[in-house]
């Protein structure tokens, strides 16, 4: 296995090296902001919220002239069908 060599761009050659002790001093940011009377804020979060009714991928085929319809609608087309699916659903347990 090959050496992984440091970033040359990474290297600070004006700055020491920690000493032991130095690193023996070494605090969380949780420590240093409770020493200081900080309170931190929250991370961000990153990416889409959780959902509180997840949707399930599948695979379907469909008609073409089905799916050229919805398509036709433009962005959304795919949120569409599942609006279409779920009114249907609804009908048929109320008919039930």
């Amino acid at each position: 296995m090959a050496s992984k060599k440091p970033d040359p761009f990474m290297i600070d050659e004006d700055v020491a090296p920690l000493t032991d002790p130095e690193i023996q001093n070494l605090r969380t940011g949780k420590e240093l902001f409770a020493e200081l009377g900080i309170t931190p804020t929250r991370p961000i979060k990153r990416g889409r919220p959780v959902s509180d009714t997840p949707k399930k991928p599948v695979t379907l085929r469909l008609d073409a002239d089905i799916v050229e319809y919805f398509r036709e609608g433009g962005k959304g087309w795919q949120t569409r069908i599942n609006d279409a699916l779920a009114k249907i659903v609804e009908e048929d347990k109320k008919a039930s």
